[in-house]
């Protein structure tokens, strides 16, 4: 069915439920999909149609919902762009996705002289009085008993989301509504996730993962989300989950390095709604996840996907998770690991984890070259190294790009970074390649200590001497260096190009 009909439906079976809770706003699925069809009955009115772009730059919000929703309804393809980027990257962003209509607010308000993008064509959601702008409550139809049936169909592109990639500039993912809702469907068989359920959203919405495992499965299973506009301070997520009473955590690696040190109110292990903790869009080091769950005593689950696989491909089963592991398959996903020339490796072998199933993108917006070298014999190739055991768990070793060879010998960071993030001083760790003049290439730990220590008390023998118990010779970091932080990425990835290009450059710029 296309994506819009979760809220149809939504509306029919649990209208008076509870869909969105924010900091200081309720909405009930019903009230929701009239939003969502006012909101297109204003498009409609602006000259949006089917197959038009709708950008979308908002903070987490019900515009931000409103505005997906409405243009999926209309066949229109919603664009969400990364609240974080420069002014230059949205610009990118809007030039390449060539959109009908800007959506955004005075958050951003400083940005929009330097964005290249008509004032006449861009709608505040926030703003009173702005001459030149279109504002949403003056644009807003309200028409509230006019049902827009969806103008979309399976195949049709619902979403593109534009991914940073390694290189160059993003690429924009297709994503169909068909992809969108079989992932959906999946996870939630994955997950179980019911109607029942409190799922708590802080992440940021144009991420394809929180989309999918946030918002979108949520309410497809009329569960109640708790949004929040931010995680910061963290003390507000903690008290979301108390007053809320959340059940399903959905967080990305390093606020379960945060919470996992984090001092907990007391009584809160007594109260603690949560059933259940979901972890992805990045690795999550093995110590990490056990220090999480020793201080919770709640089941972490690992699981993995990527933008163009609409995201998620594995996830850790409840009562069968293998620690280290990003889970199985979930159903209808197909996965292989392979060599350099596509052929498969041997059980438990090291290769390119490459994934089939309805939930594959249809591709890179107007860049059939890259969707041919991404998609070939309609396998999914993820630019990921991974093995698979004899019972299908999934085992990432690192991204294939990020891989390190030193004297012909191959090299996976995270291997390294795993046992940093096991000593006790460490905070955060990253692992990357620096070539040398000889063309050879030596490994480069960028580290990042605890707050209670420093440079002074932890010093770069010490981490070393610690390693050598722990990893071959030829894998041991040649260069350590303590940074103060570590670039990341809206969703706490850390960024290593990054890291390198800082490295080159010179540390002022940290």
């Amino acid at each position: 069915m296309p994506l819009d009909m979760i809220l149809t439906n939504g509306a029919k079976k649990f209208s008076a439920r509870w869909a969105l809770v924010f900091e200081h706003q309720r909405v009930k699925y019903g009230q929701l999909n009239t939003m969502v069809n006012q909101f297109a009955g204003a498009l409609l009115m602006l000259g949006v149609k089917k197959n038009d772009r709708i950008a979308i730059l908002l903070h987490n919000s019900h515009e931000f919902v409103v505005s997906y929703f409405a243009a999926l309804r209309l066949g229109a393809i919603a664009v969400p762009i990364n609240t974080m980027l420069s002014s230059k990257e949205i610009n990118f962003i809007l030039q390449d996705s060539s959109p009908a209509l800007l959506i955004t607010s005075s958050d951003f308000k400083d940005k929009l002289p330097e964005i290249s993008f008509a004032p006449a064509q861009t709608v505040l959601t926030d703003v009173k009085d702005e001459v030149g702008y279109l504002l949403w409550q003056q644009i807003l139809k309200r028409d509230s008993d006019k049902e827009y049936p969806s103008a979309a169909q399976d195949e049709d592109v619902a979403v593109i989301i534009y991914t940073s990639g390694t290189t160059g500039n993003p690429k924009g993912v297709m994503l169909t509504h068909k992809n969108l809702v079989s992932n959906i469907v999946s996870s939630l068989a994955a997950v179980k996730l019911t109607e029942k359920d409190r799922v708590i959203l802080f992440l940021p919405m144009f991420h394809s993962f929180t989309a999918t495992v946030c918002l979108l499965a949520p309410l497809y299973a009329g569960a109640r989300i708790i949004v929040l506009k931010s995680p910061k301070p963290f003390d507000k997520v903690i008290k979301a989950i108390m007053l809320q009473r959340v059940s399903i955590f959905v967080a990305i690696p390093p606020v379960y390095n945060i919470l996992s040190r984090l001092k907990l109110p007391w009584g809160f292990h007594f109260i603690n709604p949560i059933r259940l903790c979901l972890s992805g869009a990045a690795p999550l080091a093995t110590e990490v996840l056990k220090r999480f769950e020793n201080a919770f005593n709640l089941p972490l689950l690992e699981g993995y996907g990527l933008t163009e696989a609409s995201p998620v491909v594995s996830l850790n089963p409840l009562n069968l998770r293998q620690p280290g592991s990003v889970g199985i398959p979930i159903s209808g996903v197909e996965v292989r690991v392979v060599d350099d020339n596509g052929q498969d490796v041997p059980q438990g072998g090291v290769g390119e984890l490459i994934v089939r199933g309805e939930n594959v993108m249809k591709g890179y917006y107007h860049q059939p070259e890259a969707t041919s070298e991404a998609i070939r014999d309609g396998w999914l190739f993820t630019g990921d190294m991974a093995r698979i055991d004899n019972k299908g768990y999934i085992y990432i070793v690192d991204r294939k790009k990020d891989m390190i060879i030193v004297h012909g010998l191959n090299v996976y960071p995270r291997e390294i970074e795993d046992v940093l993030y096991d000593y006790e001083k460490i905070a955060e760790a990253a692992v990357v390649g620096q070539e040398e003049k000889n063309r050879e290439e030596i490994i480069v730990a960028v580290i990042v200590l605890k707050a209670e220590e420093n440079g002074e008390k932890t010093t770069v023998e010490e981490i070393r001497g610690f390693c050598q118990k722990r990893l071959a010779a030829y894998k041991l970091p040649r260069i350590i260096e303590f940074w103060e932080s570590l670039p990341k990425n809206a969703t706490g990835k850390i960024l290593k190009r990054e890291i390198k290009r800082l490295r080159m450059v010179g540390r002022e710029e940290i």
